[in-house]
């Protein structure tokens, strides 16, 4: 029942913001302004993209001034940049000023920057050039493609997965020390400990033990290591101006691929025996059958990358909508976008407590399904003659 409610409102919200921006559409297409008293729009989709795409900097807000201008407001990030012509350089992304100018030969690129590209003949897609890459220009300001340039800026995604990191490696050490010094075992847990003590139980005895056996010890570790960082990297990215690292399909690949090393790694012979050659199969069934025993090898992984990549990305999305709505009614009308505030906050707050709870969920499907899979791995040949049985 939950879940069709929640299918339905989703409908809902983007039925609404399509037909908004229909009519934004309709209504700016009706006549001819001159550009110089030409407003700029509101435009969802950038704000969209821009809050789930990896950046340069951590942005806040928008300061408007009269006179139409905006003074964006955040936390630039160091750019690093190495070309075999030009050798290393090193600066702050502020230098871009937001891509508006270009610095010591190197453009941030942006929406009108990918234009300005294409109105030159340049196949911006073909040549994978997108909204935040950086590339070389000469000084005539065109893209310089002679110049191979390999960027290693620490990004907004790079950076706060350095500080989620660095959290969970504070707090695991705080408790670490505190029950060498005997707080939390010969007496009562104190601070930290009464928060994650109850987590580490609850992963250990309906994650590990369960899925595990009597080997949920060699694996525990790992487990709650995967657990509390995407938990801590799914709380981050509710931040308002945080980057939505979890949403990165960059992010969910690498931790699928370790997944599945680990899955690899704690694999018997009797594991592959079923997968190669199923027993107790007629031979015209196991052509069939192995190879579609090969494919959910490889979807197993698949299944962690996509459902933790898939289900942030859509939260986050919602929220945005949400809010975009009141500034697309407002381009409308005054009125119109002050009376859809109201529907819109309202829903906006609803669905930002239901992520909060899907952060804590997504962590645990992630952690669980990783322990089924490595417990799968661990298959034994008297489970075969079981299953013969």
């Amino acid at each position: 029942m939950t879940s069709r409610l929640m299918k339905s409102f989703a409908v809902a919200v983007f039925s609404i913001f399509s037909l908004a921006v229909s009519l934004q559409a309709v209504a700016s297409g009706g006549g001819e302004e001159n550009d110089s008293t030409k407003k700029k729009s509101f435009n969802a989709q950038e704000v969209i993209f821009g809050h789930i795409l990896d950046g340069h900097e951590f942005h806040f807000f928008d300061i408007i001034h009269d006179d139409g201008t905006h003074t964006p407001v955040g936390i630039p990030l160091p750019v690093l940049l190495y070309s075999p012509q030009k050798g290393f350089d090193v600066f702050m992304s502020s230098k871009f000023h937001h891509g508006h100018e270009d610095h010591d030969g190197y453009r941030l690129l942006t929406e009108e920057g990918l234009k300005k590209l294409e109105g030159k003949g340049i196949e911006v897609k073909k040549e994978g050039l997108s909204v935040g890459k950086i590339i070389a220009v000469d000084a005539n300001g065109n893209w310089d493609k002679s110049v191979n340039l390999f960027d290693f800026s620490l990004t907004r995604n790079v950076v706060q997965m350095i500080l989620a990191l660095a959290l969970l490696v504070w707090i695991m050490i705080s408790i670490a020390n505190k029950y060498k010094k005997g707080i939390g075992v010969k007496t009562a847990p104190t601070g930290m400990q009464n928060l994650m003590e109850p987590i580490i139980a609850f992963v250990r005895d309906e994650v590990a033990k369960p899925n595990l056996g009597n080997r949920w010890e060699k694996y525990l570790p790992y487990l709650l290591t995967v657990f509390f960082f995407i938990l801590i990297n799914n709380i981050f990215g509710l931040i308002p101006g945080t980057a939505n690292v979890t949403g990165n399909i960059a992010f969910t690949v690498v931790l699928g691929l370790i997944s599945l090393v680990v899955i690899v790694a704690s694999s018997r012979k009797y594991y592959w025996g079923h997968i190669f050659n199923p027993p107790g199969m007629p031979l015209g069934i196991k052509f069939i059958l192995v190879p579609v025993e090969i494919l959910s090898f490889f979807i197993r992984p698949m299944a962690l990358i996509i459902r933790l990549f898939a289900n942030m990305v859509a939260g986050h999305i919602i929220i945005i909508c949400l809010i975009s709505l009141i500034f697309i009614f407002a381009g409308l009308n005054q009125y119109a976008g002050w009376g859809s505030s109201i529907f819109s906050i309202a829903f906006t707050i609803f669905i930002y407590f239901i992520e909060i709870l899907v952060a804590f969920i997504q962590a645990f499907i992630f952690s669980m399904l990783t322990a089924v899979f490595i417990g799968q791995a661990f298959e034994e040949p008297h489970h075969d003659a079981h299953a013969a049985h």
